[in-house]
């Protein structure tokens, strides 16, 4: 006998980010599976864009505001939200409740056990707590974690780095764990080459050009100015060597001085904020993907990369050696190691061959495991395993 469940994702911001699709990627999937789903997130503010759009476009989410659910932390602010989300779920009666992020994770679960919700899970797309954040802010993200994570079934994570490093602070149980890799429409990437000289010339780039494309926030911790500390000399003899910077953020406009400031303004590309849509055709016109980022989930650029046949190059954190298979499908580096990140773009430029067969590897490898189906299969799974029911149903459920 199947089941169809009332499922609600709590979400802080529903901002452009890799967490934030994934959430909604997993809505999308289950409403089309025949279940009850709804969306409660907090107030969507700043440069990084705003999903809820795609949300609402959906016939079958509910998308529910709640003003309190904030980023940063506020005692008064964040009582209050627990008061709201407990409201809210006793009057929306769950089956399920999913939490995603830090804030939504930690007021979510406790509010959904205190309410005695049958399946609570939680989705770790990174962990709160870092080496680049104080160690008072650490112990107290951890102290958090680890009383969240009493207060649900499971904890699903994007990488099994996620798992490693969270059991490793005592956060959870072993058994408590699930590793569903971050789901994505890869249909779309698969099928984006056939654009790529299109979007070259758009961009105004030469076909004998060698772009190097980052897909990432313009923020703290994402490596932009690690790309312009590596490459910055390289590009002074190597005219063909250009950049194209996806994304947008709070460090927008120090960046782009800085790259004024090098005299780079002509070989930088800068995009802006683009609508999901567009990533695919981007991402074509690349000749390699750099994510110089210093902390991750899964970085969900680097298999977006893979599957448009782009090799990558990336910092070795968290789970990034699970969606890049070193000297298979990308170069893994060191973080914050300058002259390996040169080295590694370099032998980009001059093997084009390889590059190319590295791009195709990385093509068929992440072709299954990351896709949007799969990963919606797979939170079935989970929560069947916790109501102990077959759950799914509808034309999605076949």
């Amino acid at each position: 006998m199947t089941t169809s469940l009332r499922i609600m994702h709590i979400s802080t911001r529903l901002i452009l980010g890799g967490s934030q699709e994934n959430t909604v990627l997993s809505c999308e999937g289950q409403a089309a599976r025949g279940h009850a789903v709804s969306l409660v997130y907090g107030p969507i503010y700043g440069p990084e864009g705003s999903l809820l759009a795609r949300a609402r476009s959906h016939g079958g989410i509910e998308t529910i505001q709640t003003p309190r659910l904030v980023r940063p932390v506020n005692p008064v602010k964040d009582l209050r939200c627990y008061r709201d989300l407990r409201r809210l779920i006793a009057d929306w009666t769950p089956d399920v409740v999913h939490t995603h992020s830090s804030k939504a994770g930690v007021l979510g679960r406790f509010a959904a056990w205190k309410e005695g919700v049958r399946c609570v899970v939680h989705t770790v797309h990174g962990l709160p707590f870092h080496p680049y954040q104080s160690r008072v802010k650490n112990l107290a993200y951890i102290a958090a974690e680890r009383a969240a994570a009493r207060r649900c079934h499971r904890i699903v994570v994007v990488a099994d780095a996620m798992r490693e490093q969270a059991l490793a602070e005592d956060i959870g149980t072993a058994g408590q764990y699930v590793t569903v890799l971050s789901g994505m429409e890869t249909a779309t990437f698969l099928e984006s080459g056939q654009y790529r000289d299109e979007v070259r010339a758009e961009l105004g780039f030469a076909p004998d050009d060698f772009v190097l494309g980052t897909v990432s926030r313009l923020a703290e911790l994402k490596g932009h100015d690690d790309l312009l500390d590596a490459l910055g000399p390289v590009m002074r003899t190597r005219e063909n060597l250009k950049l194209l910077w996806i994304g947008d953020g709070w460090w927008r406009t120090r960046l782009m001085r800085r790259v004024a400031q090098l005299h780079l303004a002509d070989r930088v590309v800068h995009t802006g904020l683009v609508e999901p849509a567009r990533i695919p055709g981007l991402l074509a016109a690349c000749d390699a993907l750099a994510h110089p980022s210093y902390r991750e989930g899964l970085p969900r650029a680097v298999p977006q990369a893979l599957l448009s046949g782009v090799p990558v190059v990336v910092y070795d954190v968290d789970g990034a050696n699970e969606a890049c298979s070193q000297g298979q499908t990308g170069r893994l580096v060191e973080p914050g190691d300058i002259a390996a990140l040169r080295d590694a773009v370099q032998w980009m430029m001059d093997n084009p061959r390889e590059r190319a067969a590295m791009g195709e590897r990385g093509r068929e490898a992440c072709r299954e495991r990351f896709d949007a189906s799969t990963m919606v299969e797979k939170l079935e799974m989970v929560y069947a395993s916790v109501l102990d029911v077959v759950v799914g149903t509808g034309p999605g459920a076949d």
